[in-house]
């Protein structure tokens, strides 16, 4: 295949390395799929039917389509099977399946992103090879004994996790959550505490999970501490669910860090205290604070409110007024943080990944175990995670800046 190459070495698809990688990847790709079907119809050869004839011989290829690898995108066209064989039992056709590229792949799954779905899905160990042939084409090698290893070094990884040095890395936000599953975990209460943080470079990353009973303020302040005595530094911010334990834990262990309640489940805790003919207008009125131009609009938004439905619904109106100050508390930072601070979104999308993917099982199973698969789907999760709009602005926030109507403050102005 002709290739143009630009003076620098560049090609239409990105630079030329990448093009032969890619190339490189289709052709070893297309050869492995070719050798596979050879094998498989030589292994058949001497099944043939009444007339002499081959049951499974090559028909030519499969429509070209577009497969993502570790290399990039590359288009192959997978060899095709011709298999009049049939199973004395169903009567049904035997179908060959490629073990390399199922015809369903797309995008090849990580064994290390499905054996903590099939974990969680309440699988002993003894049923993880009959899934993953199904799932992945084959058991890729995989025993129960080999399972067993895998789990308890992700139990290890986890412990390692929770033991590691944090003083050389500082976590200028944070967004908390409680995730309450019933996954193999021995009290029916118990939730894991998951903390994601915003580095000074603007990357996510999670900071801590452990169990905690009920998300109590307790559990918090053990983890808080823990973390603190790890060498984490105090958060400049720290967004989370009203209804947490974790405020009254942070007030304790890092007072000095600033508060901000999450407008998504601020909005729902309100629309709970209305009926649902009010409900539309509120939720509008709701998005005018939180989307005002800055602080003296919103908390004119905030009065509205108030003025409109006091009235009539004064706990829904109590909900918001009472902590305007924390709801209200993102407007003194950049403006391209409001979207990131205002809601618990970078956490709740992660968390609604992991409640999606498991449902209530009988197996008593194992605590650590349990946590050890959350851990690690947060972990591949952390992979896709991006970094925060205004990245460069996170190390002012850090610093202490001054922000008004989410500009920088100049030292000159602050002057005059």
């Amino acid at each position: 295949m002709l290739t143009v190459v630009n003076e620098d070495g560049s090609t239409r698809d990105g630079s030329l390395i990448d093009e032969i990688v890619r190339e490189g990847a289709r052709r070893m790709l297309a050869t492995a799929l070719e050798a596979e079907v050879d094998a498989y119809s030589a292994e058949l050869a001497s099944e043939r039917d009444e007339r002499g004839r081959r049951l499974v011989d090559r028909n030519g290829h499969h429509q070209a389509r577009k497969v993502t690898t570790a290399a990039g995108v590359v288009e192959v066209r997978a060899p095709r099977v011709n298999a009049k064989r049939v199973d004395e039992a169903t009567g049904e056709r035997k179908r060959f399946s490629s073990a390399i590229l199922p015809p369903w792949c797309r995008k090849p799954p990580r064994v290390a992103e499905v054996l903590p779905l099939l974990y969680l899905h309440g699988l002993s160990t003894g049923d993880f090879v009959p899934a993953l042939e199904q799932f992945l084409g084959s058991s890729a090698g995989l025993s129960p004994a080999t399972v067993t290893t895998l789990t308890a070094q992700w139990q290890a990884d986890h412990t390692a996790f929770q033991q590691r040095d944090m003083s050389g890395t500082d976590y200028v936000s944070l967004w908390v959550d409680g995730i309450h599953l019933r996954i193999r975990l021995e009290e029916a209460k118990a939730a894991v505490l998951v903390m994601i943080g915003v580095r000074a470079d603007g990357t996510k990353e999670l900071v801590a999970m452990a169990d905690g009973c009920r998300e109590s303020a307790g559990a918090w302040a053990d983890l808080l501490r823990d973390c603190a005595r790890r060498g984490m530094s105090a958060p400049v911010l720290a967004v989370g669910d009203g209804a947490l334990g974790f405020w009254k834990a942070l007030r304790q262990v890092f007072p000095e860090t600033h508060e901000q309640r999450c407008w998504v489940h601020k909005t729902a805790n309100v629309m709970d205290a209305l009926p649902k003919s009010a409900q539309p207008a509120a939720k509008k009125a709701l998005q005018d604070i939180y989307n005002a131009e800055d602080r003296a609009s919103a908390e004119k938004a905030v009065k509205a409110f108030a003025k409109l439905y006091e009235a009539k619904f004064r706990k829904a109106v109590a909900k918001v007024v009472d902590d305007q100050d924390e709801l209200l508390a993102f407007y003194d930072f950049p403006a391209e943080h409001w979207i990131h601070l205002r809601t618990t979104n970078p956490i709740e999308s992660t968390s609604s990944t992991v409640r999606l993917r498991t449902k209530v099982t009988r197996g008593a199973g194992s605590r650590a175990a349990g946590l050890a698969m959350v851990f690690k789907l947060v972990e591949s999760a952390q992979a896709r995670w991006r970094t925060v709009n205004g990245a460069h602005l996170v190390p002012l926030v850090r610093a202490g800046a001054r922000f008004e109507r989410g500009l920088l403050v100049e030292r000159e102005e602050l002057a005059a």
